[in-house]
């Protein structure tokens, strides 16, 4: 078995999280995905701009009222690059639980 190719952009665990996150649902409000991953306002930004910029998430910026809201989505792309750096963060998995040593056979 051949391992995956990890996402360089995914590497980071906050991207990761994100991505996941947004995964499980269709146009997140902004505070919602800020909330449950406790970003802040700007360092969540940062981290959706970059993202935004490889296509992985669109955002929606409108009103509810007059309060402006902004929404987040995992685009197609997006959910393939997620998809493809967790088939390789488990091959790694399942090939490291293939040679956990036996408790004979560790130094200590």
């Amino acid at each position: 078995m051949t391992t995956g190719e990890f996402d360089p952009l995914l590497l980071d665990p906050t991207r990761l999280s994100i991505t996941a996150l947004l995964a499980a649902t269709r146009w997140a409000e902004f505070k919602f995905v800020r909330d449950a991953l406790s970003l802040s306002d700007s360092a969540l930004s940062k981290q959706i701009s970059t993202l935004s910029k490889r296509e992985y998430v669109e955002v929606k910026k409108g009103h509810v009222g007059k309060v402006p809201r902004t929404w987040l989505n995992l685009s197609r792309t997006g959910h393939l690059a997620l998809q493809a750096h967790l088939a390789a963060l488990q091959d790694v998995a399942d090939r490291s639980a293939r040679h956990i040593p036996d408790e004979e056979h560790t130094d200590g």
